[in-house]
Parts: structure tokens; sequence; C-alpha cells
């Protein structure tokens, strides 16, 4: 049988162990065991200020908190189903602590607004951490993409060689993704940093509390301006999944291709041994496993954010007891992606680009074809038409085994008597990518000016 419950009074039996153990949520939300005691000595500060405690209690009480802050960083801390969650364990080992002034402690504030502003604090925190890890992964692309902005590699659509494009090109596509996903995550900031504490339950408080000190001694730029959606809002839990979930979809692609890419078949890239693994029966294997496991760790991601969207999409205002289901996702995604980032970067610091595989990947295909069709298009033929010459030429050099490049004058002009031997450079792979220089292009100088605007852009970033 349970032991007596800090909230039992108005109960005359007691939950057997069992369902002590499906009911609480001490087994995870111990993780914000820190974040809580922050909480509960920011509050208990709060109300020394406003005079509603004591100062000899609140002195007492603040003095046993920061004791458990010590004896939490020492892992001296032993927390027990019975007492159900963090907060209640954070209490009953206060009241050890200190004796009954302890529970004193929970007046003006409620568990509703005390777990809001755990998990608030908790992944304000983390966030930092999540920003800076794609800030690193950023710059290790952009190392990388300035090194090869002349490196040729076929650009594929359908998976099919499309056209020729620089591999510092493709690395900056990656680069702009990560972009957006810090812009992201940086607004996903502004609203986790906002303090629920003093909403109470959900209607407030009759006490005279100041939750501007509270939020102040805890560096929360702002306050929920209404008591229900305080304790009620896990927008930025939500928002926090959707943005781990729209990242994870990024690093999956980019870790796809590094697996396609380092394939036998590819042969563009070799990871480095740091991260790739061996067979247990294969002698001669070196497999992409940690790009493979960053590719299946989008799906348990995507899985915490319908995890959530679920729990919360029927409930009424304001606490439930589904949001103790609001935890375990977050904490999972932020315990999955950190170390996805790390290491995406040192998988791209490491590896081994084969520029020369890149480029003969180019030799033999027709990627060169929409520049023939432009050249015919500059001598005025309509564009259309010029695809339909181009097209029976790469059809031509199908059945005959012959690129674009290395076909005869003559044969280029039975198709089309305007083409001259200038038809030649344009068909180039190098001259393909070197001409292409609208804005955001593939072109060298075009690649050449997105790796400066990119260093400007983290030049101005902020710390977090």
């Amino acid at each position: 049988m349970s032991t007596h419950k800090l909230w039992g009074g108005r109960f005359e039996k007691q939950p057997e162990h069992w369902v002590d153990e499906f009911g609480a949520s001490i087994f995870f939300d111990q993780l914000m065991a820190a974040e809580d005691l922050e909480g509960s000595l920011a509050h208990v500060k709060m109300l020394k200020h406003t005079k509603i405690l004591p100062a000899n209690e609140a002195d007492q009480i603040i003095a046993g908190l920061q004791t458990l802050q010590e004896k939490l960083a020492a892992n001296e801390l032993e927390f027990t189903v019975e007492n159900e969650d963090i907060h209640m364990n954070l209490e009953a080992l206060l009241t050890k602590e200190i004796g009954p002034v302890a529970g004193k402690l929970h007046t003006a504030r409620s568990r509703n607004d005390q777990v809001a502003t755990d998990l608030h604090l908790y992944l304000k925190k983390r966030l930092k951490t999540v920003i800076t890890c794609i800030t690193e992964l950023q710059s290790a692309l952009l190392a990388k993409a300035e090194l090869h902005q002349e490196t040729l590699m076929p650009g594929y659509t359908h998976l099919q060689h499309a056209q020729p494009i620089s591999y510092g090109h493709y690395l900056m596509a990656y680069w702009q993704m990560l972009k957006r996903d810090r812009e992201r995550f940086c607004f996903n900031l502004k609203h986790t940093d906002i303090s629920p504490l003093g909403a109470a339950a959900l209607a407030g408080t009759t006490f005279p509390i100041d939750r501007e000190y509270s939020a102040n001694e805890l560096d929360f730029s702002e306050l929920y301006a209404n008591s229900l959606d305080a304790v009620s809002d896990r927008d930025f839990a939500l928002e926090f999944l959707s943005n781990a979930s729209i990242l994870m979809v990024h690093l999956s692609r980019f870790c796809e291709e590094l697996i396609l890419w380092c394939s036998y078949e590819f042969g563009y890239i070799e990871l480095s041994d740091q991260y790739s693994t061996g067979s247990s029966i294969m002698p001669q294997k070196k497999n992409p496993d940690m790009a493979e496991l960053i590719r299946g760790k989008s799906g348990r991601i995507f899985g915490d954010l319908m995890g959530l969207l679920t729990v919360l999409k029927g409930l009424p205002l304001a606490y439930n007891k589904d949001m103790q289901e609001d935890k375990e996702g977050v904490f999972d995604a932020v315990k999955t992606i950190i170390p996805c980032l790390k290491i995406c970067t040192g998988m791209v610091e490491t590896l081994t680009v084969k520029d020369d595989k890149m480029a003969h990947a180019l030799d033999n295909d027709f990627s060169n074809a929409t520049e023939l069709a432009d050249y015919l298009a500059k001598q005025g033929i309509p564009f259309r038409k010029a695809h339909e010459i181009a097209g029976k030429l790469v059809l031509t050099g199908i059945k005959e085994h012959q690129n674009l490049q290395d076909m005869p004058l003559e044969s280029l002009q039975q198709a089309e008597p305007t083409i001259k031997d200038d038809v030649y450079a344009a068909l180039s792979p190098k001259n393909a990518v070197l001409r292409r220089n609208s804005y955001g292009a593939t072109g060298f100088e075009q690649v050449k000016q997105q790796i400066a605007q990119a260093k400007q852009i983290m030049a101005n970033y902020k710390d977090n």
C-alpha cells in the first residue's frame, strides 16, 4: 500500500502500488529536477520579496532548496514512485531536510504552473544547445563548400542525371535548409521564453504575488497574460517537435545522399572510418551506419510530434492528466537530434571528396542536353523546337554510343544547320556550370557569392 499523499487529505483509501506506478511520472520527469529546484527558488524568493512568507521561513526554505541542488549535482537524491512526480518528490525531500516549514513553499502555486514552468526552463536551455549544434553543422558545410566551389558533379532529378552542377552548390543547398531550421528554433525560443509561474492551478491566486519578480529570477523575457493559457499551453513543445521533425527530414535526406554517394556504384565520397562500421562476416565492408541511423531516427521524432498532437487535440481547458504525456516525446527529441547534428557535423568535416569520380560521371551522360537546347534558342530557334532537336540528337547518341560533345559537327548540323563549332564550348560540363550565373545558380561566381553571403549571415548570428 502507498504512503500518505501530499494531496491526500480528502481521500480515505490509497491506491495499490501498481496503480501508483501507472500514474507516476517520476520515471521520466526527474530529468527536470534541476529546473524544478530553480523554479522553486524563484518562487520562494518572490514569496519573501512580497512578504507573503516571513523572511526567516523563506530563508530556511531557500537554504533547504540549495542543499537539494548540491545533492542533485552529487547524484545523492533518491526519488520514489509513491511521490508520483518530480515536484512532490522534491517537496518530500525538502520536508525531510528542513521540516514542516517546507510545506509553505507551495503557497500561491500549483503543480499545474510548476510543471509548465519546469518544461519551459528545460526546453529553453536545450534549444540553445540545438541552435549551437545547427550553427556548427552549417560551419562544416560552408567550409567544405568553399573547398569545392569548382568541383563538378551531376545534378539529379528523379535520381537521373539532370545537369552538371558544382559540389559546393550542392552543399550550400543543405546550408540554406539549416538556416531555415535555425530560424525556426530561434522563433521557438521566443515562445518558450515565457513564464507561467504564478498562474497557479488555472485561475491565478488571491495572494499578492509578483509574477514579474519570479520571471526575472528565472530569466524569462515575458509573462503569460492569461492564467488558463499559461497552464494549458504546450504550443512551444509542439513547435519544438515540429521544428525537430523538419530538421530530421533535412538530415535524413542528406544522409540518404551520403549513403548513395559513398556506395561502389557512385563512389563520389568516402566517409571517415570514425563514422563507419564493418561487417561481422564480410571483411571488405565499410558501412555508413551513422548516416543510416540518423535516417532511421527521423521516424521516432515524427512519432513524438504525432503523439503530442494527438494528446492535445481534444483537451478542454485547463490542465488534464493527459498532459503528463507531453514530456517524454520532448525529452526523446532533445536526446536524439543533438547527437544527430553532431554526427552529421563530424561526417561532413572528415569525408573525402572524390573529385575525379564526380567529374568522370559527367563524361558519359547527356546532362549537357539543356546546354544544346539553350544554344539553339540563342540562335533564334523557339525553345520548344530547340528542345526537340536536342532530344533527337540525344536519341542518336544513345543508339550510337556517342556523347553530344563527341559528335562530329557534320552530324550536329544535319539535325540543325545553324549549329557552329562554338557549340562544343557550350557542351563542356565545366562551361555549362560556369555560365549559369542567374542569382542563386550553380555558376562558380554565384556559388562564391552564396558562400560570402553565408559567412556574413553567420557572422551576424547572435548568441541565443
